[in-house]
């Protein structure tokens, strides 16, 4: 198989990863949760129960894809520095059982709003409370996840940058994202009301920027053959 049909098959899985993510980790959650309202949020999740189901499918194909494009990836890099390449597929990979263990928090979720007969023992406050606990357990499993999520862009990055067929810039983006989560899952760790500081709204950018540009360059550019020797 070509680099440019490797490039072209890693960019489509990356773009699918990309819209997948989006509509996982940003539109349900902005649709279902509401800070600090506990009745609201369960009322939420109930009022549009499909919604928050098609979240945890969407996520579930999702990390089946992340598990895929790092190994796809790695039959393009291999041949740029094959130990760089082995770290990004172990980084990422690791990330994949525990993003599906962090799910069964949200089927835990489905279980409580579900009226179950064996539920009416608990309050309405009781169960709420639940559900927000759940719901917080599945922001910290996410949490946990994103220092591999940043830990794959470094090797990542340097592997763009070192290998001539993508643009250097791409690499370098994706080298700083690896800090960027990293500074994020710290900086949630340490400080309680780490997203009211104003660093938070923006050391995810240099990552994002990385990862879409290197996906839109695969999938429209694709990647050039080794010159022989």
């Amino acid at each position: 198989m070509t680099n440019k049909k490797i490039a072209r098959i890693a960019g489509s899985l990356y773009l699918f990863l990309v819209v997948t993510g989006i509509f996982n980790l940003k539109y349900v959650p902005e649709k279902i949760n509401v800070a600090g309202n506990a009745a609201a949020t369960v009322h939420n999740i109930i009022a549009h129960e499909s919604l928050y189901r098609w979240g945890i499918a969407v996520g579930l194909i999702s990390y089946i894809g992340f598990l895929l494009l790092p190994l796809v990836l790695y039959q393009l890099f291999k041949g740029v520095n094959e130990i760089h390449a082995k770290l990004m597929v172990t980084f990422a990979v690791v990330s994949v059982p525990m993003s599906f263990i962090n799910l069964a928090n949200k089927f835990a979720i489905l279980s409580l709003v579900s009226g179950t007969n064996y539920l009416k023992v608990f309050s309405n406050e009781e169960l709420q409370a639940q559900v927000m606990s759940y719901n917080s357990l599945y922001n910290h499993g996410n949490l946990i996840a994103m220092i591999f999520w940043g830990l794959w862009l470094f090797p990542f990055g340097y592997l763009v940058f070192k290998s001539g067929f993508l643009p250097k810039i791409l690499g370098v983006f994706l080298m700083i994202g690896c800090f960027g989560y990293l500074i994020t899952v710290f900086g949630n760790t340490l400080f309680p009301n780490y997203y009211d500081f104003g660093i938070s709204s923006y050391v995810l950018l240099p990552g994002s920027i990385g990862e879409l540009g290197t996906c839109l360059w695969l999938l429209i550019m694709g990647a050039k053959e080794p010159k022989a020797k």
